[in-house]
């Protein structure tokens, strides 16, 4: 295998977990790393789901940093889109941070047991 193909693996495989966050709740690019065995490379999940932007089927709307800051929204189609999406599926974001973060947060590691 390749390096250029673990890459694409991988990302393949952040596409695969971000489909499976429920409408509503948002996950971090470290719990996605983390529940694909590469704990510390977050921002490479961040790579990927900027790399999804024209595939709009991916939720990468849904994926927020450790403590729930829309830190992707510059990857979307204006820098509200992230903050628009997820307020049409009833998350609630204020200053450009998920309000009730802790209490939205979806743990893969713990939900895709």
């Amino acid at each position: 295998m390749t390096k250029k193909d673990s890459k694409e693996n991988f990302f393949q495989n952040v596409y695969e977990v971000v489909q499976l966050i429920p409408r509503g709740r948002v996950t971090s690019y470290g719990a996605i790393a983390s529940y694909l065995g590469a704990k510390g490379s977050a921002r490479m999940v961040g790579w990927a789901l900027i790399a999804s932007q024209p595939m709009t089927r991916i939720p990468a709307h849904r994926v927020v940093n450790r403590i729930g800051l829309l830190t992707g929204s510059q990857h979307f189609d204006t820098p509200h889109t992230m903050q628009e999406r997820l307020e049409q599926e009833g998350v609630r974001v204020e200053n450009d941070q998920v309000v009730n973060f802790e209490k939205l947060f979806w743990d893969p590691s713990k939900e895709l047991l």
